[in-house]
Order: C-alpha cells, then sequence, then structure tokens
C-alpha cells in the first residue's frame, strides 16, 4: 500500500484496501503491478455501464471542448443539463417532471427533505431503522443506524423511525408528517425488497394524511433491478424520488425530481430555496445524458434480469445461506461477518472484487456494471466458489 495514501488522503476506516490502481475498462480494474481484477462492485453501484465506456467518454470530451462550468446552478441554460432534464421527464410518469440536478445522492437527499418541508409546512420526517440516505448532517439525521452518528448530535429533532415492511408502524404517518423517506430497496440493511405491497400501502396513507412519499433511488436507480427505477417494480409512484451513484456512469452526481408545482416552490418565499454552484455542470451532465440514453436505447436494463438468473443458478454453495435483492444489486448471505469478510478478501486475492453492506455483516455485495457479460459472471463465480471450497476443507 502507498503510504502516502494514508499519511496524506484523509480515510473512512482504519483498514482501507489500499489497491493502487493503473486502469480501468470494462469490468475489469488493474493494479499497478498491472495484476487484473474482475469488478463485482462497480464502485459501489455507481458505474453502470462499467469503465471507460466509450459513449460516456465521447460525451465528456465533446463537452470539454465546448465549455466546462460558467454559471452557478439555475442562472444559465446550458444544454447538456436541459436536454438531461427533459428527457428525465419523458422517461419518469406522472407528476415527476422537473429535476433539480446536484452533485451527490446525500445533497439530492437533502434537497428532497427541505421540499418536503417547503410544500407541506410541516418539520416531521420519518426514515426506517438500519436506513442510510448519505453523511451530510440532514442525511444522517435520517440514518437508522444510531452506532454511526451518535458522535454528531445533535442533529435534526423531529424525526421518527418505522421498521420497513411493518404495516402497523404507518399509522406514525400523521398529519403532522411533511415526509416519509424510503430506500426502495434497503441497501444497508442488507438488500431487503418491499414486501406484500409494502410501499403503496405507504403511499396510500400519506395519501390520507397529506404527506410526501419520498423514495431513495440512488442505488436502486438506473436500471440495477431490470427497471429504470427501483419503484416501477412495485406499482408506486412517488411525491419525489432521489438519484445518484449510477446516474453519471461513474461520475459524481445526483438529482431530485419531484412534480413542477411542488419544485417550483423552491424558486420563492424564501428565493434560492436550494442553491448549488456546480450542479447541472456541463461535463456531468453530458455524462448522465449519454448513461441514460445507453441505458434506454439498448437492452441493458432487460438483460439485467437473466444475469441475475444466472448469478441465482452459479452461487449455489452451502456457505451461502440466501441471494438477497434484484436484478444486479445482489448479496449473497453468509452465516456470520466472518465468513463474509474472508470470502471478501480472499476473492481480491485471487483477482475479484466483492465488497460490503453498511450494517449487515453478514452480507456480500455483488453490484457489478450492468453490461458484465455472462462469461465474466461465470468467471467471477468460479471464483467465488473456489475460495468457499477452500474455507470448507
Amino acid at each position: 500500500m502507498n503510504p502516502d495514501f494514508i499519511k496524506y488522503q484523509a480515510q473512512t476506516s482504519p483498514y482501507p484496501l489500499g489497491m493502487e490502481v493503473s486502469q480501468a475498462i470494462g469490468s475489469y480494474i488493474f493494479d499497478t503491478n498491472n495484476k487484473k481484477y474482475l469488478d463485482f462492485v462497480a464502485g459501489v453501484s455507481a458505474c453502470t455501464l462499467g469503465h471507460q465506456n466509450k459513449r460516456v467518454n465521447d460525451a465528456i470530451k465533446d463537452q470539454l471542448d465546448k465549455y466546462s462550468h460558467v454559471m452557478v446552478y439555475g442562472e444559465y441554460s446550458q444544454s447538456p443539463a436541459v436536454e438531461y432534464c427533459k428527457l428525465m421527464a419523458s422517461l419518469l410518469p406522472a407528476p415527476l417532471d422537473k429535476t433539480y440536478l446536484v452533485n451527490s445522492g446525500t445533497e439530492a437527499i437533502e434537497g428532497a427533505l427541505k421540499l418536503a418541508k417547503r410544500v407541506t409546512g410541516r418539520s416531521q420526517l420519518i426514515s426506517c431503522h438500519n436506513a442510510y440516505h448519505g453523511n451530510t448532517m440532514g442525511s444522517m439525521s435520517v440514518m437508522g443506524f444510531e452506532e454511526r452518528k451518535q458522535a454528531f448530535r445533535p442533529l435534526l429533532p423531529d424525526i421518527d423511525f418505522i421498521t420497513f415492511n411493518n404495516e402497523a408502524d404507518l399509522q406514525k404517518i400523521t398529519t403532522k408528517t411533511a415526509g416519509i423517506l424510503l430506500e426502495t430497496i434497503q441497501g444497508g440493511a442488507g438488500f431487503i425488497e418491499p414486501d406484500n405491497d409494502f410501499l403503496k400501502k405507504v403511499k396510500e396513507r400519506c395519501n390520507e394524511v397529506g404527506a410526501l412519499m419520498i423514495l431513495d433511488e440512488i442505488q436502486p436507480g438506473f436500471g440495477r433491478t431490470g427497471a429504470l427505477f427501483g419503484f416501477q417494480n412495485y406499482d408506486v409512484v412517488p411525491d419525489i424520488v432521489v438519484m445518484g451513484k449510477g446516474m453519471g456512469g461513474g461520475m459524481p452526481v445526483g438529482a431530485f425530481t419531484a412534480s413542477s408545482a411542488m419544485m417550483d416552490l423552491l424558486t420563492e418565499n424564501p428565493k434560492l430555496g436550494h442553491i448549488t454552484t456546480f450542479g447541472g455542470h456541463p461535463v456531468i451532465a453530458s455524462a448522465c445524458l449519454a448513461t441514460l440514453k445507453e441505458l434506454t436505447e439498448t437492452t441493458i436494463i432487460t438483460d439485467t434480469l437473466e444475469k441475475e438468473k444466472l448469478f441465482r443458478s452459479l452461487l449455489v454453495h452451502p456457505l451461502i445461506q440466501e441471494i438477497r435483492g434484484r436484478g444486479l444489486m445482489l448479496a449473497a448471505m453468509t452465516a456470520s461477518a466472518d465468513i463474509t469478510n474472508e470470502v471478501i478478501l480472499k476473492c481480491q486475492d485471487q483477482g475479484l472484487i466483492l465488497f460490503w453492506l453498511l450494517f449487515e455483516g453478514n452480507a456480500i455485495r455483488i453490484t457489478p456494471p450492468l453490461t458484465i457479460s455472462e462469461e465474466e459472471i461465470r468467471e467471477g463465480c468460479a471464483i467465488i466458489l473456489d475460495v468457499m471450497n477452500e474455507m470448507m476443507i
């Protein structure tokens, strides 16, 4: 590991993996010793089209030759951002027709929470136990994992939590509630899907009391679950949808989308209801537009479900108790965090990149680029099974 990496670059944990990257292409990352690693993580669901996707790279280069940052968000009409928001409106169900472009998923969450308060005039926000929505102060306030946030209190007041898929808890949504924020599929908690029409029942309760339903699509979005957005699998339309990660094909970006009537409230009383210097950056927006077009003009999204079937057929082993998730948002569950850790670290030694989930220690993250081939899936799964077989000897 490069000692300067530890000495000069702030870290998020005392034990970073420390791979020194030299290049990445397609489904592979190469270290400075030219060792090749098959990537089953995709930058934690961010590199939707793999590494160095030509359509995305060409869009970035083309825009760089025209102009880069020229003005804070929302003042000048810049065609990559305008075209992107227009295309997004055509792909989302009504009334989701106006998008605010920001710099990251957590900023998009911040904007969505502010919008819910502005629309309803209420202060209470509800989230889920074991939820993760980002790490800025507002997003951390709705994180449902006290161990990760207790050192940073006080956080936002008037926050309550429910248990994902617990219908009885929906009575906590009242006329005092501005909005309830849910991950369409719980990520850090272990890739837990909604069941028994839970999301539809949340929306019905919101409609009853005048609260807003905010769905966090930062991980499930952009084709990862076999639909453009995860909520489209569950016959529900949120009032606000939040996106990020896979949106930019590996570039840093986030956004939140709602109806024009709601979004327009951020422009007055007070004006500048949300503001960002680099949101809608033309180079980033060009990457987003290329990513979205590639996803919607090809069979990449529908192919995701066939690739899920292949993963499930191959990853059968005594150390794997179940496979959770949908599409290429999968988690192989083992009996213990120790087993999971050993599998992840030994697979990296063997040239396969896997990763952890935030709160569920038994889960092995499998979120490869959506462009991964059948041959590459077989290659990676064979490494997992070989490592597990050795562990059982």
